[in-house]
């Protein structure tokens, strides 16, 4: 009889050792969640910044500037609902401004023009990095999340599901291209 209870003792403290292991793992995950968005906002903050300080600095032509700094005014001031909506637009606002490499040219050939086309260029390149370490964080703590264990036992605690950051991160081509910087 007393074989048996130790038996069972073992058993209880080993399935009580894994859950809290797959607990502190899932914590773990939704830290990184935080981590990867903190670094997604900062990365779309800056690229909002870079657009917006381009479109206001006489560069451009007036149509270019209206188009771009209305766009990143709107991704900076968005709410957390319309986020996406608002950065999608940005990066739509981008492609139609640098449609053309002779755009790009003429920002480059103003005064300080090289620091900041090479500031754009960095700040678009980095936003779908930013966006992809996100959603891997995002689809990992998905993905423990939907196990049994993980439910039935409320691992997860009071957390909120994750979500994903959907948005229309493609650069300009003149952008992308490795050999314009």
């Amino acid at each position: 009889m007393t074989t048996t209870l130790i038996w069972i003792a073992v058993a209880l403290v080993a399935i009580g050792l894994y859950l809290s292991w797959t607990a502190g793992r899932l914590d773990r995950l939704h830290a990184r969640i935080d981590a990867a968005r903190a670094a997604l906002d900062a990365q779309l903050l800056r690229r909002a910044s870079v657009a917006q300080e381009l479109a206001t600095s006489g560069v451009l032509d007036p149509a270019a500037s209206i188009v771009l700094y209305e766009a990143a005014h709107a991704a900076r001031q968005a709410e957390e609902e319309q986020r996406e909506v608002a950065e999608s637009e940005l990066s739509q606002a981008l492609r139609a401004v640098f449609a053309e490499a002779q755009q790009l040219e003429a920002v480059r050939e103003a005064p300080g023009g090289e620091e900041a086309a090479t500031e754009l260029v960095q700040a678009v390149r980095r936003v779908p990095m930013a966006r992809r370490f996100h959603n891997d964080a995002v689809r990992a703590a998905r993905a423990l999340r939907r196990h049994r264990k993980v439910r039935w036992f409320r691992l997860a605690g009071h957390a909120p599901f994750p979500m994903a950051f959907e948005m229309d991160d493609e650069p300009p081509a003149v952008l992308a291209d490795r050999s314009s910087s």
